[in-house]
């Protein structure tokens, strides 16, 4: 196999769609998630397609230790990765102390552990070979505050720092790290967080225009690709004049349905 990419959460959504534009670009896969039949049907799909190899790990990432587990196949197959999209994650809507401890501890190892235990695996490879490229899916959630998501909003504010952090760390090894800081996205993602009919969907990019932006960024060794410029503008302007409490009062008023 041949300029392998890792993509996590691809069996639908952003990670299907970044699989897909990788195949496109003839490159070799390693998908995972945790419904096998989806990751089988991709691979069958892509391998007609695009004549590239796919490699099927199914695995639930929001298990203690699943992203430390992924890291270990990897290894024992001999994979060396030249692209890691760390891709996979969830949200949920309500308020926090309405909401299910256990549900937001899972979506904490989701969206921050399995990110820092597969990144810190991966780039033992990437340093030894002084290569690779990072693209960890954050979201324009990661510069503020969420009330109704507050911990969805916390787990990418991780993301977008963290990403940036290990970048500066890695440049001198020839890695480059990449946070994909989209708005609403036109996926599974509005039902499993409860939030279907929330307005913010009504204009959603798709998952395919979304990875797309993210893929070349990460080519191009971008630290932050944000998919909208309207938000772009708020977040990296607008949002710095305004008093906090402002802000906080608009992002719940935005996610109320």
């Amino acid at each position: 196999m041949k300029n392998i990419a890792l993509v996590t959460g691809a069996s639908s959504g952003i990670g299907k769609e970044l699989a897909r534009i990788h195949a496109m670009n003839g490159g070799d896969l390693v998908i995972v998630a945790r419904r096998e039949e989806e990751l089988e049907n991709i691979k069958a799909d892509l391998e007609k397609t695009y004549k590239i190899k796919v490699v099927v790990i199914a695995l639930d990432l929001s298990i203690f230790g699943a992203g430390t587990a992924l890291v270990n196949e990897v290894n024992k197959r001999g994979l060396e990765i030249d692209y890691l999209m760390n891709n996979a994650g969830f949200g949920g809507y309500g308020e926090f102390y309405q909401r299910d401890l256990e549900k937001e501890k899972e979506m904490i190892r989701l969206n921050i552990t399995s990110y820092v235990e597969i990144t810190h695996g991966i780039l033992q490879q990437m340093i030894k070979r002084k290569k690779g490229k990072i693209l960890n899916t954050a979201s324009t959630a990661g510069f503020i505050p969420g009330p109704l998501q507050a911990v969805y909003f916390a787990t990418k504010a991780f993301v977008v720092s963290f990403s940036q952090a290990i970048d500066q760390e890695v440049k001198p090894f020839g890695v480059t790290v990449t946070a994909l800081c989209p708005g609403p996205v036109q996926t599974e993602f509005k039902n499993v967080a409860g939030m279907k009919n929330n307005p913010l969907f009504k204009r959603a990019k798709s998952a395919r225009y979304v990875a797309l932006i993210g893929y070349r960024a990460m080519l191009k060794g971008r630290l932050i690709a944000i998919t909208e410029k309207s938000l772009s503008v708020f977040i990296n302007g607008v949002m710095f004049f305004m008093p906090r409490r402002t802000v906080l009062k608009i992002i719940q008023k935005l996610q109320k349905h």
